[in-house]
């Protein structure tokens, strides 16, 4: 888990941010490890609770006043990932459903900004927020998980190869090419990541239609460096109520697992091609997510 992070994390920084910042001098602020001028957060209006990610709001409204954001690369920052599942999984809706709702209130006002240029528009509307924001969560689940399995169903369709396996392929590359020492961890990271895209997907229409849970707000459980105050053992031996399966268990991704297994097998019985050797390997991760057994469990 934290080596599939650290991937993910690891473009997000060096690469969305750092070549936001050498290219447009924008990026969006993500509240951990940067230095702000007072006179840059005045004039941008402030901090603003209209979303869950006043962080990048903050970054967008100084960005339309002309503000650049430069990325220091070379200075190193601790941080600490969430310490389990579900923390993880609530922040990375937080994160995409306030990008998403952040998208619906400042496209029009990005759109008609004068005090800068056409390109950095562009670059907001279409790279940052359309492309980053939705595509890359959207895409991802109903190509993986939505095409391909159905299409085992219907005989008439069939999927390029190019759009299977060149291009995914590719993309992937890019992603973990920073890190070679996990290069074996990719098969593992593509079916993590196709089971959050399916999570994504959810907030991200949540964020785009306003809906009920739009502006949740669940602060992200983390551990702290307990090296500094008590070791992590007596933090652990805490006496904790037994935990019941349906509170460890999310029935969304086991549904999914079923339906993507029924897909698989009926592949393997009736369909001419290979796509039930993906598709079992992706009902399973979509179980074991639901499951809850993914990531540390401590006794």
């Amino acid at each position: 888990m934290t080596r599939i992070q650290k991937m993910t994390l690891d473009y997000h920084f060096k690469v969305e941010q750092e070549a936001g910042s050498s290219t447009f001098a924008f990026f969006g602020f993500n509240g951990t490890a940067g230095v702000w001028r007072i006179s840059a957060i005045k004039e941008a209006g402030g901090w603003d609770d209209r979303t869950t990610v006043e962080d990048m709001d903050l970054a967008v409204r100084a960005g339309l006043k002309g503000w650049k954001f430069v990325y220091v690369g070379d200075v190193k920052v601790k941080s600490e990932l969430p310490s389990s599942l579900k923390a993880y999984r609530r922040q990375q809706h937080r994160w995409t459903c306030g990008a998403a709702n952040l998208f619906r209130k400042t496209g029009k006002e990005i759109l008609l900004t004068k005090e800068v240029s056409f390109w950095r528009k562009l670059y907001l509307l279409y790279s940052f927020f359309f492309v980053r924001k939705v595509v890359a969560h959207v895409v991802p689940f109903v190509l993986y998980c939505v095409v391909i399995p159905l299409s085992v169903l219907i005989p008439e369709v069939t999927i390029p190869a190019w759009g299977v396996v060149y291009i995914p392929t590719t993309i992937t590359l890019l992603y973990a090419i920073r890190n070679p020492s996990s290069i074996h961890f990719i098969p593992f990271w593509i079916l993590f990541e196709n089971v959050m895209s399916f999570h994504r997907t959810k907030a991200t229409f949540i964020g785009l239609l306003e809906l009920g849970s739009v502006n949740e707000w669940v602060v992200t459980e983390k551990l702290g460096n307990s090296s500094s105050t008590k070791p992590i053992p007596q933090i652990l031996e805490i006496k904790r109520p037994r935990c019941r399966f349906w509170d460890r268990w999310t029935m969304s991704e086991i549904l999914f697992a079923m339906f993507l297994f029924a897909c698989a097998t009926y592949n393997l019985v009736h369909g001419p091609d290979l796509y039930f050797i993906y598709i079992y390997l992706q009902a399973i991760t979509f179980l074991i997510v639901g499951t809850g057994f993914c990531g540390a469990s401590n006794s």
